[in-house]
């Protein structure tokens, strides 16, 4: 079972939330045990497991990431000018894996799913999102 999410970004680093899209599609096919893929397609995007009681965190993972792999430094800006987005897409990872607990994602009270934009804004960003079951019991 797969679902697209297409999403757009404001802002050229941004963490958005996926977490009600992604709820919404494992309740859908009433699997009741088993493991969603979480995906981000493109070369600077990324999917992180984060919390999402306020924006801080997302705030701090945005600053430490800018910190550490600077703008403008990269052998890549030379062709486009988003080297650093690349390498953030690199380190933090196009996707996660989340397990399915009784028909609901088996995330803790304060994680939450999100879409990294580290090459934005753009107009149509898609993450896929791939459910695979548990095994039945004979």
């Amino acid at each position: 079972m797969r679902h697209t999410i297409e999403l757009s970004t404001t802002a050229r680093e941004q963490l958005v939330d996926i977490t009600d899209e992604v709820r919404a599609f494992v309740q859908g096919t009433r699997v009741r045990d088993g493991v969603v893929s979480v995906y981000a397609q493109g070369a600077t995007a990324a999917i992180m497991i984060q919390e999402n009681w306020d924006d801080s965190v997302q705030r701090d993972v945005i600053t430490l990431l800018r910190k550490l792999i600077p703008r403008g430094v990269w052998a890549h800006d030379r062709q486009d000018g988003n080297g650093d987005a690349h390498l953030k897409a690199g380190l933090v990872g196009p996707s996660e894996c989340v397990p399915i607990i009784d028909g609901s994602l088996g995330l803790s009270r304060w994680q939450n799913i999100f879409f990294c934009e580290f090459d934005g804004p753009r107009a149509i960003r898609q993450v896929v999102c791939t459910i695979l079951p548990a095994a039945q019991k004979a």
